[in-house]
């Protein structure tokens, strides 16, 4: 498979594009800088510079062309103000979907939050997040033309993964390593069995492949 993946040098991202390389998919990641392009090739990875936000439709489009799936692991990242989480969190997501659908890749996997929701409130910045990336999550879900799926992990820790989780439409909160959330991602693109599902990630006594497996045939 050929999966494209934006926010390509992000924490999660960087174990998925090792994750992938690893069973012999093409992988690309698209990052912003130059200089993060040596940390992709390590784990496997082909680097496409682009800016989601100042890059076009059609710009990203183009990097899209012959993939079989997307994954939107984007995100404004600790330290950033609202009005980064509306033009990354929020714009971007909906500018990848753009793409995906213009560039025919119908398999669309998009790395969400716990607590998602565009009618979230408060005023702090987290509650901006929580916001920008339900409004994101809503883009999505309105579209027929990508076969979605949203993943939305509890807390992130470094914790060495498990390999066991819970996956759900609703699990409550708790946390989640990175490197489970990985694995759960390179189940998710690898079938749409699972198109069209919002599902909640924590840790928990499954094997990912099973507990995939087990939200495909609700």
């Amino acid at each position: 498979m050929r999966i494209v993946i934006a926010g390509g040098h992000g924490q999660i991202a960087l174990r998925l594009e090792r994750l992938l390389a690893a069973r012999g998919d093409e992988v690309v990641g698209l990052v912003r800088r130059s200089g993060q392009e040596a940390d992709l090739r390590d784990a496997g990875a082909e680097a496409a510079l682009c800016d989601l936000e100042s890059a076009s439709v059609d710009e990203v489009a183009g990097l899209l062309e012959g993939a079989d799936a997307a994954v939107f692991a984007a995100g404004a990242g600790p330290g950033s103000g609202a009005d980064r989480k509306n033009t990354v969190d929020r714009d971007a997501a909906v500018l990848f979907a753009d793409a995906a659908e213009r560039a025919g890749v119908r398999r669309y996997v998009v790395v969400s939050s716990m607590g998602a929701d565009p009618a979230h409130k408060g005023d702090e910045i987290f509650d901006a997040y929580l916001r920008a990336k339900g409004e994101a999550d809503a883009s999505v879900r309105g579209r027929k033309a990508l076969d979605w799926t949203i993943l939305r992990p509890g807390m992130l820790t470094d914790d060495a993964g498990t390999g066991l989780v819970r996956l759900e439409a609703s699990t409550g909160r708790g946390p989640i390593p990175r490197d489970d959330v990985a694995a759960v991602l390179a189940e998710l693109v690898d079938s749409s069995a699972t198109a069209g599902l919002t599902l909640e990630l924590i840790s928990g006594s499954t094997p990912v492949s099973v507990a995939v497996k087990s939200v495909a045939g609700n």
